[in-house]
């Protein structure tokens, strides 16, 4: 029996919804624990959340909902909102949840409410199923997960939607109105050596030069529309990163981008584009 910092991609979204944090690290994923020794292919996949069971009702995961478990042991969850992580025992095809840590973004009411049925699922000892590049994670009572692996996403022609924005090493939620919802921003990097799409209110294009660990950004062009909260904030907040020399990283599905001084974004691919 082998114990992993795993991470619990599920039952700690509820964790994550309704803020309750055991706070270990900025990113949320537990600290790196031994070499994981399981003869299931689950390590080294970003596992796509696809559905949750819970007494016969299935349930559609939200998008950007998945869960990744690293050779080391180390684990992290996205679940479009917070990062999760947590101590699991895997001994055969037996995953056992442990201690969990999270982090305490504020989550939509119905990304909330997605969160605490999984961590009713996702308990005690899990049975792990993993066929034809789907994991299927099954509790006692018979509650399940259902994942797939994911493809890994292109920096060029692959819609990015803005997620978080980045400072100083930790994550945090988009602008919000005064009824709760986020601004939207895309961005998507042509083949042309541009990138072009929405700031949360106005389109833009700007020359974008990138190499395998940066991009560099020249003037941007952009509409001049005026627009209601929290559209304008989040465009103030994107042209800070949209500005110069920035560092880039793409992790299967996930884009980051950090500027010298430690500002940045987070964002998640869509489908990708013509």
């Amino acid at each position: 029996m082998t114990t992993v910092t795993a991470l619990t991609t599920l039952a700690l979204l509820a964790l994550a919804g309704c803020g309750t944090d055991t706070g270990r690290g900025s990113d949320g994923a537990a600290e790196a624990g031994s070499e994981v020794a399981t003869d299931l292919p689950l390590t080294d996949v970003r596992w796509s959340i696809e559905s949750l069971s819970v007494d016969g009702k299935k349930t559609a995961a939200p998008a950007g909902a998945s869960v990744e478990i690293d050779s080391k042991g180390k684990a992290s969850a996205q679940t479009g909102c917070n990062s999760i992580g947590a101590q699991v025992t895997i001994d055969g095809d037996t995953i056992t949840v442990g201690e969990k840590q999270t982090t305490l973004i504020g989550c939509p009411d119905e990304l909330a409410a997605f969160e605490k049925a999984l961590g009713g699922a996702f308990s005690g000892k899990l049975k792990a199923k993993v066929e034809d590049k789907k994991l299927t994670l099954t509790g006692a009572d018979g509650d399940s997960i259902d994942l797939s692996a994911e493809k890994p996403a292109p920096l060029v022609g692959t819609p990015w939607a803005v997620t978080g924005l980045l400072s100083g090493g930790t994550t945090s939620s988009l602008p919000k109105d005064k009824k709760g919802e986020t601004g939207k921003a895309t961005l998507t990097f042509a083949k042309d050596g541009t990138v072009s799409g929405n700031l949360g209110c106005n389109t833009f294009s700007a020359p974008a030069k990138t190499t395998d660990t940066t991009i560099t950004f020249g003037p941007v062009k952009a509409t001049r529309k005026l627009c209601p909260e929290p559209g304008m904030s989040l465009e103030r907040e994107l042209l800070k990163v949209l500005k110069g020399k920035v560092t880039y990283e793409v992790h299967h599905r996930g884009l980051t981008l950090k500027t010298a001084d430690g500002e940045g974004l987070s964002a998640g691919a869509g489908t990708p584009a013509k």
